[in-house]
């Protein structure tokens, strides 16, 4: 009978990651499959806060997950702008985004 060690196993990272909510998201450690739910709650998270101002780092690399990024924030009805962030020199391994200071109501069927 072989004994199990844990550095067999596959890794398996915690169910729920504790993020602080401070207006910045590094998405570097994350899985690409979960970004977009990631960057939706966390865009709530911030709004719950009167955090307005966010700032997303991805990464340059190919620049897949900045596309991921971008299609996330072009569906949400709060996103009023979001631009990559040039102003810290992190050029687009980051996103600037700017949340609405009111959450418009969904579109209700007629």
């Amino acid at each position: 009978m072989s004994e199990e060690r844990d550095d067999d196993l596959p890794f398996e990272g915690p169910e729920e990651v504790e993020l602080p909510i401070d207006g910045e998201l590094d998405l570097h450690l994350f899985r690409p499959r979960d970004v977009p739910e990631l960057v939706g709650d966390y865009l709530d998270a911030c709004r719950e806060r009167g955090i307005l101002q966010v700032r997303i780092v991805h990464g340059k690399g190919i620049g897949a997950l900045r596309e991921t990024v971008h299609r996330v924030l072009e569906k949400r009805d709060d996103v009023e702008r979001f631009r990559l962030d040039s102003e810290t020199g992190s050029g687009w391994g980051a996103t600037l985004v700017e949340l609405s200071r009111t959450r418009p109501a969904p579109d209700t069927p007629p």
